[in-house]
């Protein structure tokens, strides 16, 4: 379970630098004002159960999703089970940041629990319990474990993140939980919401904001993951950074005085004489991780110093 082909994440190493540059000026920066905390905790939570309920099919729109959390509104057309999932993620997230601590240790019972909400009065039977039967996932490249090894594969799992025996950096250490706990399927349904849940327990106990994987990206999203069922983390390691740079911003961009880059749609940037690159190309670098960018929606957004920057460093490696 544990042989591991790393190599072919060498070249996200970039990305992953910046983005812990990004966390030490955020990190430099506490305690943030607790107006702007408050403000973007609240859109985060939104988001994160928006998305994640959505790429589980979920059809309630952020607006929709919005109006049943903070206004405690019923919305016409949608099921009983679709307001449920939205309370349920909602109150998971309020959970989650109980736990959040600088020195917490991940725990099956964590796990369990946020499962249990997640799934409370939609399959109580189910909610908080391993599963004691065999499964199959539409459209995955692989067949879970036996049920009768998921407990010990989560025991071993848990083992592994918490003692971290290869020294993985803190995202990608999170990106191979994220995959191996959708590979060990330990619950009957429910598995997406609890692991990204799980996922972003581990980045936030060290001070990372969450990660929150959009619906836009769902096709892609399941592709990163049966490749890494084959071994290949590079796509689901390069989502996790999109998603966890995405995040980064809004928080960098509450900061008082901010000046740390104008976010634009890169069809404005490449408008500009100076830009010899076209939009499909700047994209490109966008979606390889290649230059400081993250996507609202479908659009990509990124700076002018940034691909600025990206041009200087080629020039030096020529």
């Amino acid at each position: 379970m544990w042989n591991l082909d790393l190599e072919n994440l060498a070249e996200l190493q970039p990305t992953i630098d910046r983005l812990y540059e990004k966390k030490a000026r955020l990190d430099s920066s506490r305690p943030l004002p607790s107006s702007a905390l408050h403000r973007i905790k609240t859109d985060l939570s939104l988001e994160w159960t928006y998305n994640s309920n959505s790429i589980e099919g979920n059809t309630l729109t952020l607006q929709e999703t919005q109006m049943v959390l903070q206004e405690g509104i019923t919305v016409k057309g949608k099921s009983l089970r679709e307001h449920f999932e939205a309370f349920n993620h909602e109150k998971a997230i309020d959970y989650l940041y109980t736990l959040v601590k600088e020195n917490y240790i991940l725990r099956s019972i964590d796990i369990l629990s946020l499962h249990g909400l997640v799934l409370r009065s939609i399959e109580d039977d189910y909610a908080g319990r391993l599963r004691n039967g065999g499964v199959r996932i539409v459209g995955a490249n692989f067949t879970p474990p036996n049920a009768n090894k998921v407990s010990d594969l989560l025991d071993e799992l848990i083992i592994f993140v918490n003692d971290n025996p290869l020294g993985l950096n803190d995202i990608v250490l999170s990106t191979i939980f994220h995959h191996k706990l959708v590979w060990i399927h330990p619950f009957f349904d429910g598995n997406g919401r609890t692991v990204r849940l799980a996922m972003n327990l581990l980045l936030m106990r060290k001070g990372f904001p969450p990660a929150i994987i959009l619906k836009a990206d769902r096709k892609k999203y399941y592709e990163a993951l049966n490749q890494a069922n084959k071994g290949n983390y590079s796509k689901l390691c390069l989502l996790m950074l999109q998603a966890l740079e995405r995040s980064l911003n809004m928080y960098i961009n509450a900061l008082p005085g901010n000046s740390y880059g104008d976010y634009e749609p890169i069809s404005f940037i490449v408008s500009e004489p100076d830009i010899p690159y076209g939009q499909e190309y700047v994209s490109l670098l966008a979606r390889q991780g290649k230059i400081d960018a993250y996507k609202e929606g479908k659009d990509w957004l990124t700076t002018k110093s940034a691909v600025k920057s990206y041009i200087t460093n080629r020039k030096r490696k020529r």
